[in-house]
């Protein structure tokens, strides 16, 4: 990487707590930084900030040895918050049993984008994170060879030490701090990474988990356990149909109820709904019991609005009626009309396949506590985008988004629905109709959380193929109907916008000459927001599932169909699939490698067996998926009994994606992926009534028990090649489960399911 030349550089600051501290950009500057209350005063010149990928990561060195390294992204189960600092440690020469990690605060221009959704910690932060690490190693061994009047080439840093290597002096790292702060950075083209073969963390497995013994022993602070002196109790009664308003009320009985303090309106949501809260009455009390109490005591006459009529089974006859008309094309090669026309009747197949709503159901609901202190506003929360949380409560109370503070604690799960800040924001509200000083916390209850989530789009996709009499596809129609995630952003968007589509559907690598993929343009009527892999879901679900049968039309073993249909190992040419594809990364450094996907695919089967002879009433099934810029590939093996019921025994799961840094949480997000996704396709479900959501909690919003979860999930790691540049992890498990599934039970049934859940089958 190349620097801008005469960038200025800070020296140090001397005699401080944290006697080094060091900043990296992603844009390949090293710059020192000062530290305590001077660090918030830094300067655009030499700390550029604020824009995406343009992180800036603390690392410091007290005088005693402690390496302190500050966590910008935050933690909800993928380990980031350990495999970040990690990097650092490794590149530094730092023992791991000295490092401490802290969590650092919403603050975009110190830290950059501090967005946890879209698989892009590891990906976005890798490499400058090795540079930071690097350039503190540098700094202290140039600080060793100065004390010792050597060249700096006689030095050595080695496990919290700097060695001379001729007469074996050294040097504790704490003993180096004050020096090293005095030596100039290193500029990115005199930083010397480590080489793979000297990697002490990066891709092995004894890092320990930073958290680990905290959340062991239940001492691990999340959203829910923050507790502030003088702390009082907030839950929201919120409209039952979205779009809907507080028509009147009246709060007499709630507030007769012993422990409720406080009754406060908040807003009715106004047009798109983004992540403005939806509106309804809060009710204050001295705990949550009090609080709940007081809602269910609330009489509130509600006006439904525009919504009232989301009825899921009508809304599901909508979705099939537009994917069975032409709509907007996204992607068109060759002629698919001409080339399905002169198909024989028993050359072509026609399929639908349906994927509703879903809710994110994480373990522990939103939850945030905001106290107000004139102008100055503070809040813990556990959120995975803490700038937009930020800006949102500075907008709220009309204040200068530098005087508002977000904490950021540990997530209970997240998967895309904490990084949506309403919850936040309601309550600011609160606190602000609470006298100053009063610390407000604000609890959604699971029922809240299912029957008022940002859901996972519910859609219909349409799938029609011609086979040729050689058995290979002539023509492939992909056409989705789905109410688009734009409609949270822009009131009246309708149908799946480009980068949807870019997800499973636009950027298919099948040797097919050609291929058609098409939007349907219907409107949303709940507010749908990011998921856990997004639009990788029922794009996935449909097209494999529609490669298997295609595989059984052609009268081929699905295993080699697949492989067959991608061909051989080759990069695709970006131009062939539009230009966004590829989930906002460049097409060049991030090919379409069918080789890669190749390997996943045989990888998994041969974890599985695949081929093997199978007891009666068995099956094993095949999916595969390009997504987050990872390659994932699984195999289900179920057992279906004379009932119908579906027993899964089995999942291996394979992911490729490029170098692997912390293989331990790969395979733990494989595991999570696997479960999730059995979860999607086996039970879980949002259906709507009269626009009200008709699932509340657990019991009839149904995530896989442990009875029913597969003996064995066998995870597959291909190739750990560094040098390519990292792809997702946490999202990229989920999409290929529900499509191996379905396969898995045709396999053991002849029995064909296009539509989830798949509680039994008939």
């Amino acid at each position: 990487m190349t620097i801008t030349s005469g960038l200025s550089r800070r020296v140090f600051l001397q005699g401080s707590l944290a006697a080094l501290t060091l900043a990296v950009t992603a844009k390949g500057l090293v710059t020192a930084a000062w530290a305590d209350d001077a660090a918030q005063k830094y300067g655009a010149d030499s700390m550029p900030g604020g824009t995406v990928d343009d992180p800036l990561v603390f690392v410091s060195i007290a005088e005693d040895g402690t390496v302190t390294i500050v966590a910008h992204r935050a933690e909800m189960g993928t380990g980031v918050r350990t495999s970040l600092p990690m990097v650092v440690a490794d590149e530094m020469e730092a023992r791991w049993e000295q490092v401490k990690v802290v969590q650092a605060e919403a603050d975009e221009t110190r830290y950059g984008n501090q967005n946890v959704d879209g698989s892009r910690s590891v990906r976005h932060f890798l490499m400058p994170m090795r540079r930071v690490g690097a350039a503190a190693r540098q700094m202290l061994e140039a600080a060793a060879a100065a004390r010792w009047s050597v060249p700096v080439s006689e030095v050595k840093a080695v496990q919290h030490e700097v060695v001379h290597e001729r007469t074996g002096r050294r040097f504790g790292y704490g003993e180096l701090a004050v020096d090293a702060a005095k030596q100039p950075v290193p500029m990115v083209d005199a930083l010397k990474l480590k080489a793979r073969e000297d990697f002490r963390y990066i891709g092995k497995d004894r890092v320990r988990m930073v958290d680990l013994e905290a959340i062991g022993k239940g001492q691990a602070i999340y959203g829910m356990d923050k507790r502030l002196p003088g702390m009082v109790y907030a839950v929201v009664a919120r409209p039952p149909v979205v779009g809907g308003k507080v028509r009147r009320f009246d709060a007499s009985k709630a507030l007769a109820v012993p422990g409720v303090i406080k009754v406060v309106e908040i807003p009715a949501m106004s047009g798109a709904p983004g992540f403005q809260p939806l509106g309804g009455i809060a009710v204050v009390a001295r705990n949550t019991w009090a609080a709940r109490q007081g809602r269910s005591a609330l009489q509130i006459e509600w006006d439904d609005g525009a919504n009232v009529s989301y009825d899921s089974s009508t809304y599901r006859q909508t979705l099939q009626a537009a994917a069975r008309k032409a709509g907007k094309v996204v992607r068109n090669q060759g002629d698919v009309a001409k080339a399905w026309s002169k198909a024989p009747e028993a050359e072509r197949l026609v399929a639908e396949y349906h994927v509703p709503h879903l809710a994110h159901a994480s373990m522990e609901p939103p939850v945030a506590t905001v106290q107000i202190k004139g102008d100055k506003v503070e809040a813990w929360t556990s959120i995975q985008n803490p700038i937009a949380a930020r800006d949102a409560v500075a907008a709220r109370l009309q204040l200068k988004p530098e005087n508002v503070k977000v904490n950021v604690l540990l997530l209970g799960g997240g998967f895309g629905r904490k990084s949506k800040p309403d919850f936040v924001d309601e309550a600011a509200i609160v606190a602000r109709a609470m006298p100053e000083a009063t610390p407000v916390k604000l609890v959604w209850t699971r029922e809240d959380d299912i029957q008022h989530d940002y859901l996972h789009t519910v859609s219909v996709e349409r799938l029609e193929a011609a086979i040729d009499s050689r058995g290979q596809v002539s023509s492939w129609l992909h056409r989705s109907a789905a109410p688009t995630i734009a409609s949270l952003f822009t009131e009246g968007a309708m149908g799946e916008q480009l980068f949807e589509s870019a997800m499973s559907a636009i950027n298919m690598p099948y040797l097919i000459p050609n291929v058609r993929v098409e939007t349907a343009e219907v409107p949303a009527h709940a507010r749908i927001g990011w998921f856990r892999s997004v639009a990788n879901i029922p794009h996935a679900f449909a097209a494999q599932c529609f490669i298997a049968e295609l595989a059984h039309r052609a009268g081929k073993d699905h295993r080699q169909f697949a492989l067959d249909l991608i061909g051989p190992a080759c990069q695709i040419d970006p131009g062939a699939m539009g230009d966004t594809w590829n989930y906002t990364e460049s097409p060049e450094r991030y090919p379409y490698d069918t080789g890669r996907l190749r390997g996943v695919i045989n990888a998994a089967c041969e974890g599985a067996g695949w081929g093997r002879t199978l007891p009666e009433g068995h099956g094993l099934g095949l999916a595969f998926c390009y997504s987050f810029l990872s390659y994932t590939a699984a195999v289900v093996e179920v057992a279906v009994d004379d009932q119908g019921a579906v027993r899964v025994l089995s999942v291996d799961m394979a992911i490729d994606c490029g170098p692997q840094i912390n293989p331990e949480r790969i395979r733990a997000q494989l595991e999570g992926g696997a479960i999730m996704g059995l979860s999607l396709a086996m039970s879980s479900e949002i259906t709507f009534t009269n626009g009200r959501v008709v699932q509340s909690n657990f019991h009839d919003y149904e995530v896989l028990r442990h009875n029913a979860s597969p003996r064995t999930i066998r995870t597959h790691l291909v190739n750990d090649d560094h040098n390519l540049p990292p792809g997702g992890v946490g999202e990229p498990p989920v999409p290929p489960v529900a499509p191996a599934l379905c396969n898995a039970i045709f396999a053991a049934t002849g029995k064909r399911v296009r539509s989830l859940p798949v509680r039994t089958v008939v």
